[in-house]
């Protein structure tokens, strides 16, 4: 069998594969005709295709000057930050038509703030023929229109509320409510309020829903010893529908126990609560009445069901402190957190010159006082108190000996009249209703608000609870009534001697909303 040889042929050269070349229909470019799309060059798609075409170009955005929230179509109102990712959503959302393409970036363009007008800068993607993806950039101008939101509108017509929240406190001063108040601006809990009108016992907080009411009575329970019963009035019914309007009352007191209170407890109670001295100081006033016993330094807590299981008052207030002078004071070593006991002598000022009437007492302030200092206190020995607490105490065998003749209460400091502190509160613009208070009314309130000023300065513990600001100025010419929030100047005609409190800069916050053309220079 006869096998053929293998036959070599010659290497053939590789012809190139080169794609069809054909010229742009519109400026006659050379381009791929097996790719390109349209017989169209990258340019003329750019020039000629419009991927944004149908996209608003204009849009007006309402938004509410009272509560400065926008309006999300059909009728929501949404609170959005200028410039915020809440704000670039509302304004996308405004746009027909975006639903078509895909989003690739979005972001703002800065105009002037009293311009009411807000631009934004959208890049888009899409694919323009088949294989060919176009990316484009454009911008869309909004204007800012201002519409009076249903909420506000209900504020400034009269009985629109649907709840209201009565806290009440049965006292002589307002310093618990002007500490309230400083907690209510700190978390922002009066936002929602339509009205704040001030009454004579407390302060009225009115809503336009009851779900707020009952959040604002939940905060005052964080942070304060109340109770609160709550009623119901109806308004309307619809007979056919069977649905039926009412109007909430939320009815809120306060324990009528202040700081630096002289409180008598009931026997029995003093021994329940860990066996402490009846007659003790009121030290603090948080979420529960904190108690201190200056002879022992012992401290005790009354939660809010116990207090309201037998509730009692004050046997006296700070507006019945006597200034006394430390002759001699020896302290005893013993130390409790900020509390040191000391055995101090101490004579009333009223009486420095016409005897020589010396009080022993035990204090707890021997850390801050020294022979020759100020001490306000109060005074036992020939005092009449209408208390049946501290009458069951002087008939009780084994407490009427342990009831002191003065018991000191805090350091008085002097103050020389020169300028204006250095740092202020801000304050909650209410309604004062249709009677301004009396002259001696409006005198009293002073009264109160710069002694509540005072134990700021004096106190660290309840400063650091509360948002202090700096001064910009020293004096203002007028108070700044917009909103429900307004700037109150902790102004005064004193100022601290040498060795009073003051307040360090690096505790204060700095204010910018503050930074308009009223304020001077």
């Amino acid at each position: 069998m006869e096998i053929d040889t293998p036959i070599h042929l010659a290497h053939r050269a590789q012809i190139p594969h080169t794609n069809a070349t054909i010229l742009c229909c519109n400026c006659g470019a050379p381009i791929d005709g097996t790719t390109s799309a349209g017989a169209l060059c990258n340019d003329c798609i750019k020039l000629t295709v419009d991927i944004s075409e149908g996209i608003q170009r204009e849009a007006t955005l309402h938004t509410c000057r009272d509560c400065e929230r926008w309006l999300q179509p059909p009728n929501q109102w949404v609170t959005a930050a200028p410039e915020s990712r809440e704000l670039l959503a509302l304004c996308l959302r405004k746009l027909r038509g975006l639903s078509k393409v895909r989003i690739i970036d979005a972001s703002f363009i800065w105009t002037e703030p009293h311009s009411k007008r807000i631009k934004v800068k959208i890049t888009l993607q899409q694919e323009a023929f088949e294989g060919t993806i176009l990316q484009q950039t454009f911008e869309v101008e909004y204007v800012v229109a201002s519409h009076q939101c249903p909420d506000c509108a209900k504020s400034f017509t009269a009985n629109t509320w649907r709840a209201v929240v009565q806290l009440r406190q049965k006292v002589t001063h307002k310093r618990t409510f002007l500490y309230l108040e400083q907690l209510i601006l700190k978390h922002s809990a009066h936002k929602e309020t339509i009205n704040i009108k001030e009454t004579k016992d407390g302060l009225d907080f009115f809503y336009s829903q009851r779900n707020q009411a009952e959040k604002f009575v939940d905060f005052l329970t964080s942070v304060a010893p109340v109770r609160s019963k709550r009623s119901q009035e109806l308004i309307s019914m619809d007979i056919h529908t069977s649905s039926k309007s009412y109007k909430f009352t939320f009815s809120v007191e306060l324990v009528p126990i202040c700081k630096d209170d002289l409180v008598c407890l009931p026997i029995k109670l003093a021994k329940q609560v860990g066996n402490i001295a009846p007659l003790t100081l009121c030290y603090r006033v948080g979420t529960s009445v904190n108690l201190l016993d200056p002879n022992t330094l012992q401290t005790t807590d009354i939660s809010t069901p116990i207090y309201w299981r037998s509730p009692f008052n004050a046997l006296a207030d700070v507006s019945e402190l006597v200034e006394f002078v430390v002759m001699d004071i020896e302290p005893t070593g013993v130390q409790k957190g900020r509390f040191f006991l000391a055995e101090a002598t101490v004579a009333r000022a009223s009486d420095l010159g016409s005897n020589d009437t010396t009080y022993f007492a035990r204090t707890h302030l021997g850390g801050i006082l020294h022979p020759g200092d100020s001490v306000m206190g109060y005074h036992l020995s020939g005092t009449n108190f209408n208390n049946p607490q501290l009458e069951a105490l002087e008939d009780s065998n084994a407490h009427a000996s342990t009831i002191p003749d003065v018991m000191l209460v805090k350091k008085h400091y002097e103050r020389r009249k020169k300028k204006s502190r250095n740092w202020r509160l801000k304050r909650m613009n209410k309604d004062e209703g249709e009677m301004l208070p009396r002259k001696q009314d409006q005198e009293r309130m002073d009264q109160d608000y710069e002694m509540f000023l005072r134990d700021v300065e004096e106190d660290q513990e309840l400063r650091s609870t509360m948002a202090l600001y700096k001064a910009q100025q020293a004096k203002r010419l007028k108070d700044q009534m917009e909103g429900v929030e307004t700037a109150s100047m902790a102004a005064t005609d004193e100022t601290e001697g040498e060795d009073a409190p003051k307040i360090d800069m690096d505790e204060l916050l700095d204010e910018f909303d503050d930074l308009d053309v009223d304020d001077d220079q």
